[in-house]
């Protein structure tokens, strides 16, 4: 009697059945990375919030530039990008980002997804001038040099920062009649931003103008109001015109026993 056939010969096909989906799933990543690599500069202008616009793209997608940008209808100068395909798969954004206006440029990574944007690293600096359009420090002049390693923001207010932000060679018009300011440093913990959306951060002289300031700064970016608190003193060598200033301050409130003048400045910004 001949021997009898076996039958059981199902794996084969499931087998086949299980290789097709890795197969599929690696043929759609090389989809997608082609188009991202091939598709034009300029499709991220259908994605910016409604108060920015871009023109004058260059590169593609993945790597590319807009030579001209505003933000509110003012000048925000130039940025070029480099997207990581990879971080799309977990539906985040991350990127290497470079902005320059004037003389001024600054380097970040960015993540962004649907509920926040952080901004990692960012360093860079230039002159004071540069930021006028945005309504910062307005007659004002000198050189920033910034060194943040994290500001993140969830599109309605600021929920993180840390690191410093150095000012030097400051001068304004309303100040001394624009007389050398020397320089300043403001400093943000790693805590320095609260649930309650206080911000805080110290402030203080490099040693290399006419007053000694120490000073701390409490700022709820809710109200977008805030409160300086700290001392003055003029050093050695001040001008007449400064002493007169600070003496005529230190009437509202009295030296103390070191020659410092205590100070509170109410601000919003």
């Amino acid at each position: 009697m001949p021997a009898s056939r076996s039958t059981a010969r199902a794996p084969k096909p499931a087998a086949s059945f299980n290789l097709r989906w890795p197969l599929i799933t690696l043929g759609v990543l090389i989809v997608a990375g082609f188009l991202i690599v091939a598709l034009p500069a300029s499709l991220v202008a259908r994605f910016l919030p409604h108060n920015i616009t871009a023109r004058d793209f260059s590169g593609t997608l993945w790597h590319g530039s807009a030579a001209s940008v505003t933000f509110n209808g003012r000048n925000a100068g130039a940025v070029e990008w480099r997207i990581h395909p990879a971080s799309l798969l977990t539906l985040m954004l991350n990127a290497e980002v470079r902005w320059v206006k004037n003389a001024s440029a600054y380097d970040a990574r960015v993540e962004i997804t649907r509920h926040a944007v952080h901004a990692y690293q960012v360093q860079g600096g230039g002159p004071v001038a540069d930021l006028r359009d945005f309504g910062i420090a307005a007659g004002w002049r000198g050189n920033l040099k910034v060194a943040l390693p994290e500001v993140a923001s969830d599109y309605h207010k600021l929920t993180a920062l840390s690191g410093t932000v150095q000012a030097s060679e400051l001068t304004s018009p309303q100040v001394l009649a624009a007389s050398d300011l020397g320089g300043y440093q403001i400093d943000f913990a790693p805590n320095a931003m609260s649930g309650e959306g206080n911000l805080a951060a110290s402030l203080a002289d490099t040693g290399t103008g006419p007053v000694e300031t120490h000073a701390q700064i409490t700022f709820n970016v809710l109200t977008g109001t805030g409160l300086l608190s700290g001392t003055l003193r003029e050093r050695p060598g001040a001008s007449a015109a400064l002493h007169q200033q600070l003496d005529n301050l230190a009437q509202l409130k009295p030296r103390d026993a070191q020659g410092r003048i205590p100070v509170e400045l109410e601000f919003s910004l």
